[in-house]
């Protein structure tokens, strides 16, 4: 993000009133190196491939915020990398993890994890080290730490349906895992803080694996471990949860946590949303991704994206214009064009400015 860009985000997340609605997408493995037309292997180990990919991006739309920027990962391979599970690459596609703790009580054997020094926890800082001024020398700057959320890594490193049967069979060991996780996941977000620099004054959390609990589960399993990252880092600072699954059993929880920025997915929509969470947290979301954003056409995606902003835009406070959750494979120019012109027709009738 432009520091300009950034402002705008961070007034967003705090509940000011905008002159406009801004438009933000998270961009990432899965989407960009399909749009770009390189190999995901070239992408994931290739620098040069990975910075001229985010900087041809960020020039073709200026005016979109690209969330969290120029994003250095690995798919979701960083943090159960450092419990053990193995890592599946491929030419065409992101990394898969495969588990490797088959007994949840052998948590206590694992090893002492070392951010610094273990496995794509430790790539990832390394090329971050090393392609710091590249990003800063095009007048963007790193604004905000990444990870996966401490449900979602143990069910990468336990397996997730087998995770779940550990919630209700296994409640206990679970929790010594969460806590496990939690401890890693706030170790790594610090560490992402030290080696980008001061501009840094946010955290993105990304967890669907929260969506598959009901409400209980949620208060027991997943809102302590959640709030203890939010809480571990300043009040002020952005803090942005990914979600999307379903967020029915978390959704008017999530403010207690310490979010102050949603993203969510398709299943739920942002009039029950807003209804629901009022002005406690700013709305990122959530035109169809996938339905509309990839298989739609231009027509449809802008009707999708004027149903959203009727329905979420509250004088230009509370709302930020995304597609619902991550940028979907496949998502073609044209879409992103005809969102971003919806966006602009939106803004000049109700602001008077696109």
């Amino acid at each position: 993000m432009t520091p300009a860009q950034w402002d705008i985000f961070k007034r967003a997340a705090r509940m000011e009133k905008l002159n406009k609605v801004p438009m933000a997408m998270i961009i990432d493995s899965p989407w960009i190196p399909g749009y770009v037309g390189v190999k995901h292997m070239d992408f994931f180990l290739d620098p040069q491939v990975w910075f001229e990919s985010h900087r041809k991006i960020h020039a073709e739309f200026p005016d979109i915020i690209f969330v969290p920027g120029y994003w250095l990962e690995y798919g979701m391979a960083a943090e159960p990398s450092v419990l053990g599970s193995k890592i599946k690459f491929w030419q065409d596609n992101t990394p898969s993890e495969y588990h490797m703790l088959f007994n949840i009580e052998d948590v206590d054997k694992l090893p002492e994890y070392e951010v610094e020094a273990d496995a794509f926890m430790a790539m990832t800082l390394h090329r971050l080290r090393m392609q710091r001024q590249q990003v800063l020398d095009t007048g963007e700057i790193f604004t905000m730490a990444t990870a996966r959320g401490p449900m979602c890594t143990a069910g990468f490193a336990r397996n997730t349906s087998d995770f779940m049967i550990d919630l209700v069979e296994k409640p206990e060991w679970a929790h010594k895992l969460l806590d496990l996780c939690t401890r890693l996941i706030i170790d790594w977000l610090k560490a992402q803080v030290k080696v980008m620099g001061p501009t840094v004054e946010g955290i993105f959390l990304l967890d669907d694996i929260v969506g598959f609990v009901n409400e209980d589960h949620y208060q027991e399993f997943c809102h302590p471990y959640l709030k203890r990252i939010c809480d571990a880092f300043p009040k002020d600072w952005v803090k942005l949860y990914h979600n999307d699954a379903s967020i029915e059993a978390c959704l008017e929880h999530l403010p207690d946590c310490g979010f102050n920025m949603l993203n969510w997915g398709k299943q739920t929509d942002i009039a029950d949303v807003k209804a629901r969470v009022g002005d406690r947290i700013c709305l990122m979301g959530n035109v169809n991704p996938l339905e509309v954003g990839v298989r739609g056409t231009p027509a449809e995606v802008r009707a999708a994206t004027l149903d959203v902003l009727e329905k979420g835009a509250n004088n230009g406070k509370g709302l930020v214009l995304s597609v619902g959750g991550g940028t979907s494979p496949g998502m073609p120019r044209e879409n992103i064009v005809a969102m971003k012109a919806a966006l602009d027709e939106f803004n000049k009738a109700h602001f008077g400015s696109a």
